[in-house]
């Protein structure tokens, strides 16, 4: 089994995620991987220690450097989840469709 590519069914860690970019983008350490995404080097610690998530914006800058499908990359991070919904709050205020 590659690093990229987790045990199956994978707990949810972002971490892996991370050192899996790193591998295959050949990069030495986090400041490198941030540097490439764009990002301050704290928010790459904050994920790590999964003090912020990764949202959907950093996960299409990460599918653009690392050509990694978004299906892979949240695979790699051990997000199974079929769908992504908005959080409540967010849902209430979009009125009927």
């Amino acid at each position: 089994m590659s690093p990229t590519t987790p045990p199956p069914a994978a707990p949810y860690d972002p971490a892996r995620l991370l050192d899996a970019l790193l591998e295959r983008l050949q990069l030495k350490n986090d400041a490198a991987l941030s540097r490439l995404l764009e990002i301050e080097a704290p928010t790459i610690s904050k994920i790590r220690n999964r003090r912020v998530n990764v949202g959907a914006t950093l996960l299409l800058r990460m599918h653009e450097v690392s050509n990694l499908s978004i299906d892979e990359l949240r695979l790699l991070m051990g997000d199974r989840r079929a769908r992504l919904r908005l959080p409540a709050e967010k849902r209430r205020g979009a009125g009927p469709r």
